[in-house]
């Protein structure tokens, strides 16, 4: 089974790629989709990031808003919710390679925003989702509640976007429509395809 690692900046399309590999017949793990479930009413983490941060728990979920306040630009609140959180994550991404194995897929995406700066690179290949920075500006500033000063806080979180290129075994150029995006990764498929696979019992131990 070949892991691939999907990742891209905000703004660059990854989501709508994922979306993509999905309709292709690829089972992919969405790290943010799990992050959300995580959070929500019931969710694992719940309790503890109620202890963590008093007052961000509201009707059994965790409210995002509230909670972003919290950890934004206090980089002591980032790690003591990443501590709560990446475990989690980990684990469910284990149990998502461990049915796939079973299941005998021949390739699994793993949908991760920050592969690359968190070192996440026990996959067998990368695919990074790249676009024009003046287009990766104006999707996120149409976002609500963003604004210049957020977009830039999170740029500088990320690893530049031409590095992320020039680590990737394939590169998705989101800028030129989405039938283009589509056919782009169906043919970064074939050829991920050929590559060799590592031999591994189904653990991903790299943080989320």
């Amino acid at each position: 089974m070949r892991i691939v690692g999907l990742t891209g900046s905000i703004g660059m399309g990854k989501s709508t790629a994922a979306g993509m590999l999905r309709r292709q017949g690829v089972w992919v793990h969405d790290a943010d989709a799990t992050v959300h479930k995580l959070l929500g009413k019931g969710g694992a983490a719940v309790l503890a990031i109620a202890k963590a941060f008093p007052g961000v728990v509201k009707n059994g979920a965790v409210d995002r808003i509230a909670l972003g306040k919290r950890v934004f630009g206090n980089t002591s609140g980032l790690r003591k919710l990443e501590a709560i959180v990446h475990p989690l994550v980990r684990q469910r991404t284990e149990r998502f390679l461990a049915a796939a194995a079973r299941a005998r897929r021949p390739v699994v995406v793993l949908d991760i925003p920050l592969l690359f700066e968190t070192g996440g690179r026990r996959c067998d290949a990368t695919i990074v989702v790249s676009a024009p920075p003046y287009l990766q500006a104006q999707r996120v500033l149409r976002r609500p509640g963003m604004t210049p000063e957020k977009f830039a806080a999170i740029l500088a979180r990320q690893m530049p976007d031409r590095e992320k290129r020039r680590r990737a075994d394939e590169i998705v150029s989101s800028g030129l429509g989405k039938a283009s995006t589509y056919r782009q990764l169906a043919h970064a498929l074939r050829r991920l395809r050929r590559r060799p696979a590592r031999g591994r019992a189904p653990r991903f131990s790299a943080p989320q």
